[in-house]
């Protein structure tokens, strides 16, 4: 079997490995100390895109859902790729002050002060199954907090994908003991 872009098919572990390969490590940004996983060397390869999709595809082929959700703004490349794969809706989440009609809003705080995300309140009928993606799971706010917004207008999260995971940070561990099932293509150790 072909992946959907005509690349030979890759097994899991060796696909993972060409995955990992295109991701570019860089050192002491956005500060010191800071070890920045950067995952747009993955997407200007056309075939690790593909490859990746493809990994995603594979994971949730089976999962009974009526949508794909994505978080702003690189959780958009993710879940957008993944829902055309799929033929499934794509429903974004924004930061606030990005969508025109009227939304549902959830702040949160962060480290260093709060942010907000926000959905159309017509994005969602009440009991659709989603999964929802971004491109990264580091402390795990962004993700609660647009669980907490998918939980208010009725949707029914059955997983959460990340391209990596940054376990050391603790999002994921904090999502698993809330009873949400994550899946990452990667983990990275550090922050």
């Amino acid at each position: 079997m072909e992946s959907s872009k005509g690349t030979p098919p890759a097994s899991g572990a060796e696909r993972l490995a060409r995955i990992r390969s295109k991701i570019r490590a860089i050192p002491d940004f956005p500060k010191p100390g800071i070890m920045f996983r950067d995952i747009t060397t993955l997407w200007n390869d056309a075939d690790g895109f593909c490859l990746s999709t493809d990994a995603f595809a594979e994971k949730y082929r089976s999962a009974r859902i009526d949508a794909v959700v994505g978080i702003e703004s690189r959780g958009f490349i993710i879940a957008a790729a993944l829902a055309d794969r799929l033929g499934k809706a794509f429903i974004p989440v924004r930061k606030q002050g990005k969508l025109p009609a009227e939304v549902e809003r959830y702040e949160y705080e962060l480290e260093y002060g709060r942010d907000c995300v926000e959905i159309h309140k017509d994005a969602i009928v009440r009991g659709q199954r989603v999964i929802i993606m971004d491109d990264l799971m580091a402390t795990g706010g962004t993700m609660l907090a647009s669980l907490e917004l998918l939980r208010r207008v009725g949707a029914e999260v059955v997983s959460c994908g990340v391209l990596v995971d940054l376990p050391d940070l603790g999002g994921s561990a904090k999502l698993r003991a809330q009873g949400h099932e994550i899946f990452s293509l990667l983990e990275f150790p550090g922050h």
